[in-house]
């Protein structure tokens, strides 16, 4: 089964700073990403409808390549689904550890 994330470009308020916001399943999921060292991405928090916010420490940055794609991504007027879809995965993959287990797995966030 296919899940349908339908991630959407967003805004946060002021308090909340990052690069690039993202939403997702109508709502109940926010994903904060912030452009690091070299042009790389980082993913800065993650808050889910039922847990709160996620700030992470130190988080792993997106490789080059991944980075790339990402901001070219973000940039266009329409997100590709399946595109934005493999370089969120790959983003809360490296930085599982320190994201909620319990609601990466009930937002099916986790699965590749």
């Amino acid at each position: 089964m296919i899940h349908k994330f339908d991630f959407f470009k967003t805004t946060m308020p002021e308090t909340r700073k990052a690069g690039f916001y993202l939403g997702c399943l109508n709502s109940s999921v926010y994903i904060d990403f912030d452009l690091v060292k070299g042009n790389r991405i980082s993913l800065k928090r993650i808050s889910f409808d039922g847990y709160g916010c996620c700030e992470l420490a130190n988080p792993k940055a997106l490789e080059n390549e991944d980075s790339r794609r990402f901001i070219e991504e973000i940039n266009k007027e329409l997100l590709n689904q399946y595109e934005i879809e493999k370089l969120i995965k790959k983003a809360i993959q490296l930085n599982e550890a320190n994201i909620w287990a319990e609601a990466l797995e009930e937002y099916k966030l986790n699965k590749k």
